[in-house]
């Protein structure tokens, strides 16, 4: 079912300072910038490789509120990883057949994600205490 990990997304509390921290240390690149204000974020995508499934990045993201799901995160865990994000093929179709294994859904159908993709996440308490992020990237 997973191609790749897509990304990892990780909670910070000023993104232009981890935007240079992660450029002047790890080398990566910003490949896109934006505001989900349905997420509640302002976020970065840098690069850190490609591989025969596709890219695969470090996703920062800054809360726009501290009552959104990354500011309630960061108050209450500081700063870190907040999800990982699995490449898959057809986030439905994944979407489907993980609801028929009993893994709870956060996204019964999905929605917009960065950089174009289809995206939903999964429910920490069904996969490990991990929050778990499908996307499907979009077509090119």
């Amino acid at each position: 079912m997973f191609l790749r990990i897509d990304h990892v997304g990780i909670a910070c509390h000023d993104l232009e300072e981890k935007i240079a921290f992660y450029e002047s240390t790890f080398g990566l690149t910003v490949v896109s910038r934006e505001v989900n204000e349905e997420q509640g974020v302002r976020e970065a995508m840098l690069h850190v490789a490609d591989g025969p499934s596709g890219a695969s990045y470090v996703q920062l993201l800054e809360p726009l509120h501290p009552d959104t799901p990354v500011g309630r995160f960061l108050a209450k865990r500081g700063e870190g990883v907040h999800h990982i994000g699995y490449g898959v093929a057809d986030v439905t179709e994944a979407l489907r057949r993980l609801s028929a294994q009993g893994i709870r859904l956060i996204d019964e159908r999905p929605r917009h994600g960065s950089m174009g993709a289809a995206i939903a996440f999964l429910h920490p308490k069904d996969v490990g205490g991990v929050l778990t992020e499908l996307v499907q990237a979009p077509e090119r």
